[in-house]
């Protein structure tokens, strides 16, 4: 067995690799730029070795730096964890020719699957069923409109090389192709080094379902089931799960087959995912055609382990030191169901805008996930966090903006989907915008927590965009009664206070509390509470200062996460945040009279919605716009994003040019 890992990565996946290579003994080497300099992987390291600057392409991709700090450090092996040089062909060459181990397949299935295009071929030629489409090279727009045509819109434009839902784009027309191949060219060129684009029909009512593979260098190779990934947003996974709620015994086993026949044609081992896409309308099992293969582990691993109880990177790592697998299929076993939720640094109040900045506050829920390999059918819901970051760290732009992975597992999926609600509750993030709102508003989803799914999920249900979780009557009475608990104890804290100094302030006993619209009164009193002339039985501990309340109010538990706000407190569970504005019951007739604050229109104004490179401008001063038009592209976390206008009008100045780099709600023009 290996005597020490370097891990060529960072952020959570490094500290992943790392917690299974210390439970077997083995020595720990971490690498970072500048930016990760006192980041959790590398505090949690043995050794630790300096790359370079914070752009990844002057640090993280750079291969020889990274097998110089193996040869320095002593290193017998590398793991590369996902993303960076993960499936670089190169890399993998270039760890056997040092003489280190590389943690993953062979190079020769690294080239084999790495490029789209033939791969496609390859998985046709080994008996697996693939999508209709042109898998030839694209020379220009025009060619890429007539292919489309011919296929049948709609077409998805993929780059070659690409992944992790970049370089993606879907056309429903020739006006998409039009706007969208040069883009998924560029994209794939920054991404991945390689503007090779593809056209291939694009399957309706999708499910995206992936088969684990797992082969070791004596020829054994086994599937793991499969996972759930059509939760997705701009083709990047948010949600995963496993199993997945659509596939039977029979399409499992026939995926699975595929996907192993697919991973001996090419000599696979390691770690493995055969990705397929699936036709939600199709019965019969045979509606699945392959769309790629991850020669990595994936982000999404979590949910596999906990259903099957295997360390995915513990055999990684033995399957690299030569060992053989040491069990069957048969020997495979699906227990209960797990789900994962990717928590990013994203505004989804504000169409999901990258974020960026310091985590002033970061306290996720309890990580209580037992040992591998006990899993009980019968066992307790449990939670895992996978990070890698840490309070007063920070939310770079250089790299991508996932914070943290939330798997939960139970018995059943509603079960596991409940233990996600309550872990998001009690999920604790100050400093870069993030989407725990959304995702608990995706548990809660009634078509999700039916199983009925597709990757057009959140287009379908959220068209106008994300504005929080809707709250039915009970719990806004619950949020009422914790708001008026909140402002008594606040209150009373006031009195001890005002006592010292002589006075005699008595707290309100009624409570006037406002929620959106709708007023109502509480009452509080030893023997309890009453709240628009109902009584509430209600169980909480609440002292001034608290960010997080545990309560039970009438049969229902509730973890909110609470702040001090102008007028009361912003109380946040559930998927949503809720301004709760509390006033003495005697004094609340007279808040009509309270002056407002208006916030200034600014909508004659074209601003930067977040941090980013303007790569594009189209128009300049004196130029008509019409409402929607594309106006300027601006490039932030390796993403396109286009600008359009919200309004017709006439252009009266500009104020950035390409290539400047802009900070959120920086004016690059203004209308007239």
């Amino acid at each position: 067995m290996f005597k020490k890992i370097l891990v060529a990565n960072r952020g959570e996946i490094a500290c992943r690799v790392m917690r299974t290579a210390k439970k077997m003994g083995i020595a720990t080497v971490a690498v970072y730029s500048d930016a990760d300099a006192r980041s959790p992987h590398v505090l949690m390291a043995d050794e630790a070795v300096r790359l370079g600057p914070p752009p990844a392409g002057e640090s993280y991709l750079l291969a020889d730096l990274i097998l110089l700090a193996a040869r320095e450090t002593g290193a017998d092996c590398i793991h590369p964890g996902y993303g960076f040089l993960s499936e670089r062909e190169s890399f993998a060459k270039a760890c056997a020719e040092a003489g280190i181990a590389f943690v993953g397949p062979p190079p020769n299935a690294i080239a084999a699957m790495g490029d789209k295009i033939e791969s496609k071929k390859l998985a046709k030629a080994a008996g697996v069923n693939v999508v209709p489409g042109f898998l030839g090279e694209i020379a220009d727009t025009d060619e890429a409109m007539k292919i489309a045509g011919d296929i049948g819109y709609p077409v998805m434009m993929k780059a070659s090389a690409g992944g992790g839902g970049k370089g993606m784009r879907l056309a429903y027309s020739e006006q998409d192709v039009r706007e969208g191949f040069e883009a998924t060219k560029r994209e794939g060129l920054a991404s991945f080094g390689d503007d090779r684009v593809f056209i291939e029909k694009f399957i309706e009512s999708p499910r995206h379902i992936e088969i684990q593979v797992m082969g070791d260098q004596h020829g054994n190779i086994v599937y793991l089931g499969e996972r759930e990934c059509s939760i997705q947003r701009r083709h990047q996974k948010v949600v995963e799960e496993a199993p997945s709620p659509f596939v039977t015994p029979v399409m499992r086993k026939k995926m699975g087959e595929q996907a192993v026949a697919l991973a001996r044609a090419v000599g696979y081992f390691s770690a493995g995912t055969v990705e397929l896409i699936v036709s939600g309308a199709d019965t019969t099992g045979e509606g699945f055609y392959f769309l790629e293969m991850n020669t990595r582990l994936q982000v999404e691993h979590p949910v596999t382990e906990a259903i099957t109880g295997l360390d995915l990177v513990e055999l990684m790592i033995r399957v690299a030191a030569g060992e053989s697998l040491g069990f069957t299929q048969d020997d495979v076993t699906l227990t209960g169901w797990a789900i994962e939720n990717r928590v990013y640094a994203e505004d989804p109040y504000r169409g999901f805008l990258p974020s960026i900045g310091r985590l002033v506050h970061y306290d996720p829920p309890e990580d209580t996930r037992p040992d591998y390999g006990k899993v009980d059918a019968d066992g307790d819901p449990y939670v895992r966090v996978d990070d890698g970051v840490r309070e007063g760290g920070e939310v770079s732009m250089f790299y991508d903006p996932m914070i943290a992975k939330l798997i939960t597992w139970a018995p059943t999926r509603i079960g596991a989907i409940d233990q996600q609600i309550a872990a998001l509750d009690a999920f604790e993030i100050d400093g870069p915008g993030n989407n725990i709102d959304f995702v608990s508003a995706l548990m809660q989803h009634p078509r999700f927590r039916s199983g009925n799914i597709t990757t057009g999920f959140i287009a379908e249900e959220y068209p106008d965009g994300f504005h929080g979780a809707p709250a039915d009557a009970g719990l806004v009475r619950s949020l009422v009664a914790i708001a008026a608990f909140a402002a008594t104890a606040e209150a009373d804290r006031a009195r001890r206070i005002d006592g010292q100094l002589g006075k005699r302030l008595r707290p309100p006993a009624d409570w006037a509390v406002k929620i959106g619209e709708a007023d109502h009164i509480v009452s509080i009193s030893t023997d309890g509470v009453i709240v628009d002339g109902e009584d509430l039985a209600i169980a909480l501990e609440y002292t001034p200062g608290d960010r997080l309340v545990a309560a039970h109010v009438g049969d229902e538990d509730l973890i909110v996460r609470m702040a001090k706000a102008r007028g009361g407190f912003k109380l946040t569970t559930r998927g949503a945040s809720h301004l709760a504005r509390v006033l003495p019951a005697h004094v609340a007739p007279y808040a009509q009279y309270m002056i407002e604050k208006i916030p200034p229109d600014l909508s004659k104004f074209l601003l930067c919605p977040m941090p980013g490179l303007l790569m594009r401008l189209d128009v300049g001063a004196g130029d008509k716009v019409e409402a929607g038009q594309a106006l300027a592209v601006v490039e932030a976390m390796k993403m396109e994003n286009i600008l359009r206008a919200e309004k017709s009008g006439v252009v009266k100045s500009v104020n950035a040019k390409t290539g400047d780099s802009l900070a959120v709600d920086a004016v690059i023009l203004e209308m007239e």
